[in-house]
């Protein structure tokens, strides 16, 4: 037992530090996922500011500071809290025996890095559109979800806007994705997540992009604001337009849906507007009936 705490300890204690180094530039800066995020958004922000697809909406839109505290403390206060308990599952899985080369499918270091880089692309988009497709089937699961539909408002800053029990969610896929490729990542797989950080800001930005005869193959700001619509058509209860990086699982699973690209439509779910506003007010939501 004393062997998981360390575990627990040493894991929290490295993610802390790790995040720190990030903070004061002490890590290589094409891995620096703090001031990476932080140009990022700063970047589509500019474009939202220049080329505005609802120009009646404010530069500080409804929820912008909410949604800005959501990106930081997804992406870095709970990844340090919960670095423990993932390292306690990893331990525990090693030994059990359930080694992460145990259902390999492919072994991404027999292929080039362009291609190591793509399918490990390509199979995580594809395991996170998935588990998007979970969180609207299962009503459990949308009581959580509900948190990044409240959004009343698109800007890129809504992206990183949901219930930390999505992280929860999303692990577990994500380590299966990473076991069917040998268990192992590319040693440029930072090019991933930047890529994949860029595309949904800007799926949820305050711009009209379509992608042109891309639109097959990438996610859209048109795309993807009908996936936060407030009214869903009858042939698709569920939701439409699941993408995260990648619209093709929609057009391969019948699951597109863009009738116009006006952009003026009603976003978030039914009573909306009784869902609780603050970050202490949705800490929690998913947990209550």
């Amino acid at each position: 037992m004393m062997i998981y705490f360390q575990t627990f300890i040493d894991s929290f204690w490295n993610t802390l530090m790790w995040t720190w180094r990030l903070i004061i530039f002490a890590e290589p800066w094409y891995q620096n996922y703090f001031w990476g995020l932080i140009l990022i958004s700063l970047t589509v922000w500019a474009l939202e500011i220049t080329f505005p697809w609802r120009k009646e909406q404010a530069i500080f839109r409804k929820d912008f500071w909410l949604d800005g505290f959501y990106m930081f403390f997804n992406f870095f206060v709970f990844s340090v809290m919960i670095a423990g308990i993932y390292a306690i599952i990893d331990k525990a899985m090693l030994d059990a025996g359930l080694k992460t080369n145990s259902l390999a499918l492919v072994n991404l270091q027999s292929l080039p890095l362009w291609g190591q880089l793509l399918l490990f692309f390509i199979v995580l988009d594809f395991v996170q559109w998935f588990t998007h497709v979970l969180l609207h089937r299962f009503d459990f699961l949308w009581q959580f979800h509900k948190v990044h539909h409240s959004v009343e408002e698109m800007g890129f800053a809504a992206h990183l806007r949901y219930h930390w029990m999505e992280n929860i969610f999303y692990k577990p896929l994500k380590t299966l994705g990473v076991m069917l490729l040998g268990g192992f990542e590319p040693s440029m797989a930072f090019a991933v997540h930047f890529f994949a950080i860029t595309i949904g800001h800007l799926n949820h930005a305050n711009i009209k992009i379509t992608w042109g005869p891309l639109h097959y193959l990438l996610n859209s700001p048109v795309m993807h604001l009908y996936h936060h619509a407030k009214h869903l058509p009858e042939e698709y209860p569920n939701g439409v337009n699941f993408g995260i990086s990648l619209s093709l699982w929609d057009y391969l699973f019948g699951m597109h849906y863009i009738p116009e690209s006006s952009g003026e439509i009603e976003l978030g779910f039914e009573d909306v507007e009784k869902f609780p506003k603050t970050f202490w007010g949705q800490l929690f939501y998913g947990f209550k009936k």
